[in-house]
């Protein structure tokens, strides 16, 4: 019998996250009723919303709510009042780095895909960028971010390990072969093995693991010039694969592409628990406002949906935000003199979600009166 009851475990945290996730819960309250299933929510804290709660950026109650869910619905951590004091010994980020591990989410996943009517949006050119669709894998708990870290007393010098072991590797290097067969069958390896050891046994292990994907062209990319390659030329890209700090830096860069980093969505995947977040982080300066993108919130629940195996509610989403899209329902980042809030947009997607089989009149929506006729 398939599942139709699920825990999901809401950490909105810090900035905008809150109001991000609100859209998110209220696009599930619809999935729900559409397509009969259910959704128990149980809320934690983390980041600087719990650092001034509790002094400890990820409380016990919250690493139990999350083990014991079917997923993890997350907002965004991060306060300038920790980003401006290098001496803080407590940090926001470190409530997520800790969950990740806690929780084994050894994969990112973050895809990258151009909505035609948001070309314009886009810092590169049309011919450029135009059909560009890129999954990006990057390792999650281990590397420079998890190795050993020390300051001198006096401050005069530092360092960061950065390790990697093959059982780290292999894993998610299965998984974006795997993806890569589903898709145009091409996996580029990004990292620095001209440099570093450990971008070296990357592609050692990489090697000995694709005879098992005869049909996957695997091909390397030095990080430097794959920065450079997603600018000239992103179209080139199918599946990346990447270590933790270069799958940061590169998939933040990615998502300028496609107009907005409002727009992208990420899963993090362990072999027990999952984790679905946008990728845009807490952007304090628009907290409170109204003005966030719920989007890359929103379609990490459509991420979360097919991880909880109900695909066709994963495609109702969307269609629902593509709908949102191209009919200009969108916040100010992606159209300055006709746009619409946070909460909007959201409820917009989730009518559609809802009523899309009836007759949508989309003259009322602009003049704000309902939708529905």
């Amino acid at each position: 019998m398939h599942k139709n009851y699920f825990k999901i475990a809401v950490l909105p945290g810090d900035g905008i996250g809150p109001e991000v996730i609100s859209e998110s819960i209220k696009i599930l309250d619809v999935i729900a009723e559409v397509f009969q299933c259910q959704f128990h929510f149980e809320y934690g804290s983390i980041g600087a919303e719990a650092i001034f709660k509790t002094g400890d950026p990820l409380p016990e109650e919250t690493l139990r709510i999350c083990k014991e869910s079917d997923a993890v619905l997350f907002g965004a951590v991060g306060d300038p009042a920790f980003d401006h004091n290098p001496d803080a010994k407590v940090r926001p980020e470190q409530g997520l780095l800790k969950l990740r591990k806690e929780l084994g989410l050894f994969a990112n996943i973050r895809p990258l895909q151009t909505y035609p009517s948001l070309i314009e949006k886009s810092p590169l050119k049309r011919e450029i960028i135009e059909g560009a669709d890129i999954q990006i894998f990057r390792e999650l708990v281990s590397g420079i971010y998890f190795g050993e870290k020390f300051t001198d007393p006096e401050g005069s010098y530092a360092y960061d390990v950065c390790k990697y072991s093959r059982e780290e590797i292999i894993p998610i290097a299965h998984m974006a072969f795997k993806e890569a067969q589903k898709r145009r069958k091409r996996l580029t390896l990004i990292d620095k093995a001209n440099v570093l050891d450990t971008s070296r046994l990357w592609r050692k292990v990489c090697q000995e693991i694709a005879p098992e994907y005869p049909d996957v062209q695997l091909d390397y990319m030095f990080v430097d010039n794959a920065a450079m390659q997603l600018i000239l030329n992103p179209k080139q890209f199918d599946v990346i694969l990447t270590e933790n700090m270069f799958g940061d830096i590169i998939s933040d860069e990615a998502s300028v592409i496609g107009g907005s980093i409002g727009l992208l969505p990420s899963a993090s995947i362990g072999e027990k628990n999952a984790l679905f977040e946008p990728i845009h982080g807490s952007y304090p300066q628009a907290k409170g406002k109204g003005i966030a993108n719920p989007v890359a919130s929103i379609l990490s629940v459509a991420m979360m949906l097919d991880h909880l195996q109900l695909y066709p509610a994963a495609d109702k989403l969307r269609q629902s935000v593509e709908h949102a899209i191209e009919n200009k329902y969108v916040t100010i980042d992606l159209n300055t003199k006709q746009y619409y809030s946070t909460s909007e947009v959201g409820s917009f997607i989730a009518d559609h979600i809802k009523y899309s089989e009836k007759y949508y009149n989309f003259e009322n929506v602009k003049i704000g009166k309902s939708t529905i006729v």
